[in-house]
């Protein structure tokens, strides 16, 4: 998502542009969108704008929530499949299972993962919501509005490293 420049003499929002939730509809976002100042003073000879893309906040979050223990994978069972192939071609995807919504100052972030059994996995879930939040903030300066995690299945130890026996010879 690429922000663009606004015009100062653009004084109008709408709620979901201002982060007021709406009382209804679909395209209600989660992040404000709204082009304001952060309270950072700036020397009065520097100006410009950063536009952090959603590519960079899925990818800080993928690798937050995948060093917390606990953590097996990251995506649904597609997800996984795909990862594995581009696992086999070196191209692994640290923001597999993850979707962001980026705005001026806030992000939202949902993941999909994979609890390694018998972790406790509403503990997994809060030190996951943690450091992703955490790595957001810090590594690229986003408030971090919420992180919603789907448990979508438990890795059973030896689940895949066990090899099928064959049953012809």
């Amino acid at each position: 998502m690429a922000n663009e420049t606004q015009n100062p003499s653009d004084a109008s929002t709408s709620p979901a542009q201002s982060g007021t939730p709406k009382a209804s509809g679909a395209s209600m976002s989660r992040v404000d969108h709204a082009s304001t100042s952060s309270g950072t003073a700036m020397d009065s000879s520097t100006s410009g704008k950063t536009t952090i893309a959603e590519g960079v906040v899925s990818k800080v979050a993928g690798i937050a929530a995948r060093a917390v223990p606990g953590v097996f994978a990251l995506g649904g069972g597609g997800a996984r499949a795909m990862g594995a192939l581009r696992d086999a071609f070196n191209a692994t995807d640290p923001s597999q299972g993850i979707k962001v919504e980026v705005g001026e100052t806030q992000a939202a972030v949902d993941l999909t993962l994979v609890v390694e059994y018998p972790a406790p996995i509403q503990e997994v879930c809060d030190n996951v919501r943690a450091s992703v939040a955490g790595a957001i903030h810090t590594l690229v300066g986003l408030e971090v509005v919420e992180v919603n995690i789907a448990v979508n299945d438990v890795h059973l130890p030896g689940e895949e490293s066990e090899p099928e026996e064959s049953r012809v010879s």
